[in-house]
């Protein structure tokens, strides 16, 4: 049997060592539930330290939910919400925005690269005003997009003024946030609420955990209630802490970071190697962890016949590959003789990673030490040291360690 290799999702990794183990320091004693326990109290510390905002903070179990959820918040059902015809909101959530907003109507935007600009805002508000027409309430944007590209900080900016002039609050999707952040090498804070960003869906789960993702309003007056709304759709845990422990062990660690770098770098590589098969073109330029290309056939049999699993992507006609924390960097020399000729030559996405590429100076500036005290019969709390954080991506920067 040939090795499985797996560039489908992201969603196919396994749990990456650090979540792993926040969980089973998690998994010990017991503590109060449905978020009322230190742990939970912990990780929102973490995430507000993240984007350096005094955010407000849910954990639900799933991007579907998180969207939806948000979503329904900002609108009334006689509202609608604008988005790329390609959002995920639109292809691949089954009608859940409209379902929990009790049918508040999506409206499709084009635009290039999987991104929305201000002036097709502009254009879908003004297109009709009138009471028979679902009047827009809300954008919806992805970082990185549908297709891997990215916003920029000047994008953002931009959509987010014309949304405040348009009176629309904005969503960010960030499924995949963690990638935009380390391939941009801004700090959080730039990719949202200071570029004009109410609320986003903080994804987890891609990034390396077993599930469970982060609702953060940074407009803290939007999340009155959403408990409520978390509630209703079943969306809150009783052992909150399972959900919230491996938010600590990867932001505490620096591994959220440093794994969405390696991811991308992965990505690039095989940009890079699928590039020079004879008949393979990039679709868009690779930019965070996904590669979009124009594949022929023969060479997609040939990739199949190996184990190499992937997507054709709904919606664009191109084949796309996505790499993960636990993609192994180019194990395969030459990916274009063994498309040509049928060398089983090949990136081997498989294998656990316990090390990154992280990089990015502003990262270290500062690390918190240690876990929360657990309750009755936890073990002591484990420390990490900053100096170690700090060293690794020194490392990665290919600076010395100081």
């Amino acid at each position: 049997m040939r090795e499985r290799c797996e560039f489908a999702s992201d969603n196919a990794a396994g749990i990456c060592p650090e979540a792993w183990d926040a969980l089973q320091h998690a998994n010990h004693g017991y503590t109060a539930g449905y978020g009322d326990d230190e742990w939970t109290n912990r990780a929102c510390d973490l995430i507000r330290d993240f984007f350096q905002s005094d955010c407000e903070v849910f954990f639900v179990f799933n991007g579907t939910a998180a969207n939806s959820l948000v979503l329904a918040s900002l609108c009334h059902s006689y509202h609608s919400i604008l988005c790329h015809e390609l959002a995920h909101v639109e292809t691949d959530e089954c009608g859940a925005p409209e379902f929990f907003s009790n049918g508040t109507k999506i409206l499709l935007l084009p635009g290039e690269g999987g991104k929305i600009s201000p002036q097709a805002v502009e254009q879908a508000v003004k297109r009709r005003t009138d009471i028979h027409y679902p009047k827009p309430k809300a954008v919806s944007v992805t970082q990185p997009t549908e297709v891997g590209t990215l916003y920029s900080q000047v994008e953002l900016a931009a959509l987010a003024e014309t949304a405040r002039h348009l009176g629309l609050k904005i969503h960010m999707d960030g499924a995949r946030f963690g990638n935009a952040v380390a391939a941009l090498g801004c700090p959080p804070s730039a990719l949202t609420w200071e570029a004009g960003i109410d609320v986003l869906s903080f994804g987890g789960t891609k990034a390396g955990m077993p599930c469970g993702e982060a609702v953060v309003f940074f407009d803290r007056d939007l999340a009155t209630e959403f408990d409520y709304r978390c509630k209703q759709a079943g969306q809150l845990a009783s052992k909150m802490r399972y959900l919230a422990a491996p938010w600590i062990g990867m932001l505490e660690t620096g591994a959220y970071l440093r794994y969405a770098a390696h991811a991308n770098a992965c990505a690039s590589r095989l940009a890079h190697l699928l590039s020079e098969v004879p008949g393979v073109t990039l679709s868009y330029p690779c930019t965070a962890n996904a590669v979009f290309v124009n594949l022929p056939e023969t060479a997609a049999e040939t990739l199949r016949s190996w184990g190499w699993h992937f997507y054709n992507f709904i919606g664009t006609g191109s084949t796309r590959f996505m790499c993960s924390w636990a993609t192994t960097p180019g194990a395969g020399a030459t990916t274009r003789s063994g498309c040509a000729n049928g060398h089983d030559n090949r990136l081997r996405p498989a294998g656990t990673r316990t090390n990154g590429a992280g990089k990015r100076a502003y990262l270290g500036r500062t690390v918190r030490a240690g876990w929360p005290d657990g309750p009755r019969g936890c073990p002591p709390p484990r420390q990490y040291e900053r100096s170690r954080v700090e060293t690794a991506y020194r490392a990665a920067d290919g600076r010395q360690p100081a």
